[in-house]
């Protein structure tokens, strides 16, 4: 039996390897480079030293250690049915992020940013939910901490995902459907549009602005930013480790799904480290929704993270601030842009995008349910998706790592919906 893999010590910045440094966040009234002082009326002083450093190894805090400890580390199972079911001569691998407490890899992130908020003395954090793995994430990690939190959930999800909302709920967190009449920017929505499914970018305003006009408040946000991306580098870290045990040398290609970048990032970053370093030979690929569909269509560019312009410009795959995506069942993936350290990996060739279609990508879940006994969570099955395409073309003997993000048992009416022929 191999050696069991460790909780890591450090979380991996890969801003401090990469050949070409990545563009600056911009503020959004002077335009030039964010400054910590920026910053500091929505974010914990500790995230924003993470946010602005390109030190490649950032130790993760005992507490926050003890936290993962809970659930970490997640296994990496050997999908040997799925393979027979493919007809592929590639061994593929998945890393599991469905058994943290919330089922998804949100935890990773919320625990951390649950933490630093609580050693500043922050008693009350806002942020935006999709599908509701961040909020449902962000709602346990502020109930370790001691911290009040109110959600911002994306309208279409608050409607067909009732069952995520009761567990923002259970832990003690208030939710609210965006487009709300809570806020200015949410009024001003409803007034356009009425009828709207809402958006990320619509919650994120709502949140950011009911933060920025509280003294005792903070804001929190589950992907995108280079914070984020750096807690999610627990699953590579593992992930890397664990093939290595396995007695693999390398992945030949990993494949994660893509909405705001951070769960894909935490899988590839440590395996791009590999290859930055002379070690691998790695491919990454971003499976994103054909209705959303930021890397293979969008501009790269400075944009806002939200759809009023309250955050700072980012440098990143745009398909625009304004951008309202249809309201598909991977909620977690309905977002305009993609994290900026993931976009500057795309533009230096590390990691190439592609789109898959929703049904598509249940078709690719069900048949790993079958094969596997997982059901993949909606935003985990376009990974999924894109990964099975691949295998099928496979003749030779390579590995292949799959990021699955989370289970889909909260998910189980879009399920229903695909296998009597309902979904677009």
């Amino acid at each position: 039996m191999p050696e069991p893999v460790s909780i890591p010590t450090h979380w991996y910045n890969i801003a401090g390897d990469l050949p070409d440094a990545p563009p600056p966040h911009l503020h959004p009234g002077t335009r030039e480079p964010v400054t910590a002082a920026d910053l500091e009326p929505l974010f914990a002083a500790g995230l924003i030293e993470q946010e602005l450093s390109t030190e490649t190894d950032i130790a993760i805090p005992e507490p926050v250690r003890e936290a993962y400890a809970t659930y970490r580390t997640t296994p990496l199972l050997r999908a040997r049915a799925f393979e027979r079911a493919l007809g592929t001569a590639a061994r593929i691998y998945v890393k599991y992020e469905g058994v943290s407490p919330v089922g998804s890899h949100k935890t990773n992130s919320a625990l951390a940013q649950a933490y630093y908020n609580s050693v500043d003395g922050v008693k009350k954090l806002t942020t935006e939910t999709g599908a509701g793995q961040w909020g449902s994430a962000l709602s346990f990690a502020c109930a370790k901490f001691g911290i009040d939190l109110e959600v911002w959930q994306v309208r279409a999800s608050f409607e067909s995902k009732p069952y995520r909302r009761h567990l923002i709920e259970v832990y003690g967190g208030t939710v609210h459907s965006s487009p709300s009449d809570l806020t200015a920017s949410g009024r001003k929505v409803l007034d356009e549009q009425p009828d709207t499914p809402g958006s990320l970018g619509i919650a994120v305003s709502e949140a950011v602005e009911v933060a920025a006009g509280d003294p005792a408040a903070r804001y929190a946000l589950g992907s995108v930013l280079n914070h984020v991306v750096l807690h999610q580098t627990v699953i590579g870290l593992e992930a890397v480790e664990q093939l290595r045990a396995a007695g693999e040398e390398q992945a030949d290609v990993v494949f994660g799904c893509a909405g705001g970048g951070s769960n894909l990032a935490g899988l590839s970053f440590p395996f791009l480290r590999e290859v930055l370093h002379g070690r691998a030979t790695t491919r990454v690929v971003a499976a994103e929704p054909a209705a959303c569909p930021s890397i293979t269509r969008g501009e790269y560019r400075y944009d806002h993270g939200d759809i009023v312009g309250l955050t700072p410009l980012l440098k990143m795959h745009t398909l625009g601030q304004d951008f309202i995506p249809d309201p598909i069942h991977a909620g977690g993936l309905r977002y305009h842009g993609m994290a900026p350290l993931l976009s500057h990996t795309v533009e230096l060739g590390y990691v190439q995008g592609t789109a898959v279609a929703q049904t598509d990508a249940f078709a690719a879940a069900v048949e790993f349910a079958r094969s596997e006994g997982i059901v993949p969570a909606p935003e985990s099955a376009h990974a999924i998706a894109a990964a099975a395409e691949y295998a099928r073309t496979v003749t030779e003997p390579e590995v292949i790592v799959i990021g699955l993000s989370g289970h889909g048992q909260l998910d189980l009416p879009a399920y229903a919906a695909y296998l009597h022929g309902e979904l677009g």
